[in-house]
């Protein structure tokens, strides 16, 4: 009886499956406007929609419901996650890290900071960051923050070097005749792997210097000052102009010194020189716009806001003028500074089917060009230096001769 059951059962079961062949006339491909692999293609879409359609609902209901099983499942986690480690705050014998020691410092503030606090995490509010840090949070600092589900940050001994390399520059300290102090140095490149933590330790260099009232030109996406936007080459200079870019750099040097640049005055008063606006061309008749004294760097910071043919001559005065500062520690942190030192994405047309890629150091804002009245102004000064030493040695060596004469020697 089971037997008879099951022959039925199986019977009954693969008879509606069975395929039959369809009859094709062989003279129907003849009259197909697309190839082979295209009608091919189309029938493969077509067998599938079938397919789908003929589908079990069970199983697409079944299907989906596992989705949202996935999906409620990934969430449920997260939220247990974030309960536990609220839960795990609140209990300090697990706050133990490396050789004992506490895994979170206590200490308050990155100055502060020592040795003793090296390897080991610091917690920061989210709200307080972008704060001190307005042109935006690194994206590794952002990935940390949402895998581990906290704002916490390790002191790496790297950047207490970093920190005291800078701090000891605007207060030396007091070494013994026998100690060697360390050599501060001005200019620091980080070099290291990926995501080796290069740009939080920037990020908290940053952070450090504004809580100490230093003024700080922050860049942290450098990249972005060789890729986008609109692109002229300047016939009086020979570079290229990029004015989006120069706008969005003096929009994010105001966002956290607006009020100490309204306190700087200008040292250089030279007109600021124009360029090709952005989409808009030149403006007629005009090449420079006057600078008069007593402007303030707020001053100059928004004539490169304002008005887009003056933004890259701004950023390059604006680089000057930082030098001259003494009044405040200056500090320029550039991130993704190696795109600095390659090809930009744009293009010099050559001929009519072939194009020029565009060395960074072509940029106004990047390459030399910027650099010209630095290189200009210590030749100068050289000049003065080395004429005013041959004079003197000259006035030398006629006084010996006439004393020479003079004793008959």
């Amino acid at each position: 009886m089971l037997r008879s059951i099951l022959r039925r059962a199986t019977l009954s079961k693969f008879q509606p499956g069975l395929i039959i062949p369809q009859r094709i006339h062989p003279q129907s491909k003849l009259y197909s406007s697309k190839n082979a692999k295209a009608s091919l293609s189309k029938a493969k879409k077509a067998d599938a929609k079938s397919k789908s359609k003929t589908k079990d609902p069970s199983s697409a209901v079944a299907s989906i419901a596992g989705e949202d099983f996935e999906s409620a499942g990934a969430d449920d986690f997260e939220a247990a996650r974030a309960r536990h480690l609220v839960d795990d705050e609140k209990d300090p014998s697990l706050d133990v890290g490396p050789n004992g020691r506490p895994l979170f410092t206590s200490t308050p503030s990155l100055s502060q900071m020592t040795r003793k606090d090296a390897c080991s995490y610091m917690k920061f509010s989210e709200k307080g960051l972008k704060e001190v840090l307005p042109e935006g949070l690194p994206t590794g600092m952002v990935t940390e923050f949402k895998e581990s589900m906290r704002t916490a940050l390790l002191v790496r001994q790297s950047f207490l070097d970093l920190r005291d390399n800078f701090r000891r520059i605007v207060d030396p300290p007091k070494w013994s005749s026998h100690t060697k102090a360390p050599k501060a140095r001005k200019q620091v490149v980080l070099d290291g792997p990926v995501s080796c933590g290069k740009s939080i330790a920037l990020a908290m260099l940053v952070h450090w210097a504004r809580d100490e009232g230093w003024l700080v030109l922050y860049a942290p996406r450098g990249r972005e000052w060789t890729h986008g936007g609109f692109f002229y080459k300047n016939p009086e200079t020979g570079l290229w102009d990029t004015p989006v870019q120069a706008e969005n750099v003096l929009k994010d040097f105001l966002k956290y010194n607006e009020s100490r640049l309204q306190q700087l005055p200008c040292q250089i008063f030279d007109p600021i020189p124009l360029g090709e606006g952005a989409g808009v061309g030149w403006m007629k008749g005009v090449e420079s716009m006057a600078l008069p004294e007593g402007t303030m760097l707020y001053d100059l910071v928004q004539m490169g806001i304002k008005y887009s043919h003056a933004a890259v001559g701004v950023v390059v005065r604006l680089r000057r003028e930082l030098s001259l500062v003494k009044n405040v520690p200056v500090l320029i942190v550039i991130d993704q500074y190696n795109n600095w030192f390659t090809f930009t994405e744009y293009e010099e047309p050559v001929t009519v089917r072939s194009c020029r890629p565009i060395h960074a150091r072509e940029l106004a804002m990047v390459g030399i060009g910027s650099f010209v009245s630095f290189i200009l102004l210590s030749f100068m000064l050289m000049w003065k230096i080395l004429s005013s030493f041959f004079l003197s040695f000259i006035l030398t060596f006629k006084i010996m001769l006439i004393l020479c004469d003079k004793l008959d020697i």
